[in-house]
């Protein structure tokens, strides 16, 4: 009988895997929202939200977990963004470290800036865990918008990813 469960939950295991390596999140469409939020940690994340900030699919930018020690005016060298749209509309967050901090981190500017949509910027592979983070945090109402940066993950990058998604479904809404 043990034997059958331990089966029937590694049998579960491998299938969701499977699913979640094969059926990778896409980038979205040209749907406006009111905000885009990038989360930083990968490649192309920055630009696509800048790219979707200058398209006009979204009138503000949050860029959390920004490295405390860049400033403003290298974040703009960097990507080419202008004074004026970082004055109007980016904003850098350095309070968050990790995806659930991000969350958090989102969360408080969504309220802060009155926002009720946004479109989430982040990697393929990272998408799930980061919807279902911010998801647990923002108000109910707030309409999110996934937009996934096309990666090429690794086998080990998707194995911890996914094995991060699940551990993080097991842990209740208010622990860290």
């Amino acid at each position: 009988m043990l034997r059958r469960v331990i089966s029937v939950v590694l049998l579960a295991w491998v299938l969701g895997f499977v699913a979640f390596a094969v059926a990778l999140p896409r980038p979205a469409g040209t749907e406006h929202t009111d905000a885009v939020v990038v989360l930083t940690g990968g490649e192309g994340r920055i630009d696509r939200g800048l790219e979707v900030l200058r398209a006009g699919w979204a009138g503000r930018m949050l860029v959390a977990g920004v490295d405390p020690e860049v400033r403003a005016s290298e974040f703009a060298v960097q990507y080419r963004a202008s004074a004026g749209l970082m004055a109007c509309c980016v904003s850098l967050g350095y309070e968050s470290v990790d995806t659930r901090s991000n969350a958090e981190e989102t969360t408080r500017w969504v309220a802060a800036h009155q926002i009720g949509s946004i479109r989430l910027v982040t990697s393929d592979w990272h998408m799930r865990r980061a919807l279902f983070e911010l998801h647990r945090r923002l108000p109910k109402g707030v309409r999110v918008v996934a937009d996934a940066v096309p990666t090429r993950p690794s086998f080990n990058m998707l194995l911890t990813e996914y094995s991060k998604f699940l551990v993080r479904q097991l842990v209740p809404a208010g622990a860290a």
